[in-house]
């Protein structure tokens, strides 16, 4: 017996759990997703990742600017789902729509709350040097990501680990930890255990005035830094001649000197304690290149001061 849901999602990172829940043959009544941004060149508006999946799979796609307005509940009845799916869809869910499901509102959360409630769980739990995250299903309420846990997954971060390659992760198995919750909701015997008092933090959405190096910072903190914003929305330096270069790979590197010191002929940078190389970068309009290939075009005297 298949569950009748609605599904809630906007970026890549939701589209894996809208595959897995239509491939398990559950009926999704409506995706609801942001409406298309202008992107490229030519700032043409862009369905997102989940509205091109909604469309490819035949499902009806809801574009509403707000659901406060006084017929998103009414809305939201009509389809006759008993549960909906969110996962990063963007919208505030007010009080009325979330109990306009009969099962409730399930909500895939990148990271092992209440540690990164918020927007960027990702980037923060690497930025900050995390050891491990996770995948979790919730069951929503009015606050941020404050509901009930009904599943959970461990997932290490290694020490070099982008968040690019986190993210990859965790939407596989997001997707398929969503699919086992609905699997258990649908049984009756899903479980739900309230979130710890203690130990909330907040991801809150990167900003552009925090994506550029500071060399002054210990090296650990700076290569964290680094692949935290890997590769999007990426960290960078001024580099005379070349303008604002993205970093989306480090690795820890040897030798002191004044921060932002090049050290030698491979891109090891002094840092306000230690040093980092820089094994991956990035020009404006160019793409990735590792660091030798880089230093091909582009070199970079030994003792220049990168800012």
């Amino acid at each position: 017996m298949a569950l009748r849901l609605v599904f809630m999602g906007t970026p890549e990172f939701a589209v894996p759990t809208l595959l897995e829940i239509v491939g398990a043959g559950h009926e999704v009544a409506a995706v609801y997703t942001r409406a298309p941004q202008p992107a490229g060149r030519g700032l043409a508006p862009r369905p997102s990742p989940v509205a091109r999946a909604a469309e490819r799979l035949g499902r009806r796609i809801l574009n509403p600017k707000t659901l406060r307005e006084p017929g998103a509940e009414a809305a939201m009845r009509a389809h006759g789902a008993s549960a909906a799916v969110v996962v990063a869809y963007g919208l505030i869910l007010p009080k009325p729509v979330l109990e306009a499901f009969p099962l409730g509102c399930f909500n895939l959360h990148a990271s092992l709350l209440p540690r990164w409630r918020g927007a960027a769980p990702i980037h923060r739990a690497v930025m900050a040097g995390d050891t491990e995250t996770g995948a979790m299903v919730m069951r929503m309420d009015e606050g941020l990501d404050t509901g009930p846990i009904a599943m959970a997954e461990r997932v290490p971060i290694g020490p070099d680990a982008t968040a690019g390659e986190l993210h990859d992760e965790l939407q596989r198995r997001g997707a398929d930890l969503m699919l086992r919750a609905l699997a258990a909701l649908e049984r009756g015997t899903l479980h739900l255990t309230p979130q710890a008092a203690s130990g909330a933090t907040y991801a809150n959405k990167i900003e552009k005035g925090e994506t550029r190096i500071d060399w002054s910072r210990r090296w650990q903190r700076v290569h964290d830094h680094c692949r935290g914003l890997s590769p999007d929305p990426g960290a960078w330096f001024d580099l005379p001649g070349a303008g604002r270069i993205k970093v989306l790979r480090t690795t820890g590197g040897s030798g002191n000197g004044k921060p932002g010191e090049v050290l030698d002929d491979r891109l090891t940078i002094a840092c306000g304690e230690g040093a980092v190389r820089l094994l991956e970068l990035q020009r404006a309009g160019r793409q990735p290149m590792l660091a030798e290939e880089f230093l091909r075009g582009m070199p970079v005297a030994r003792g220049s001061i990168l800012s």
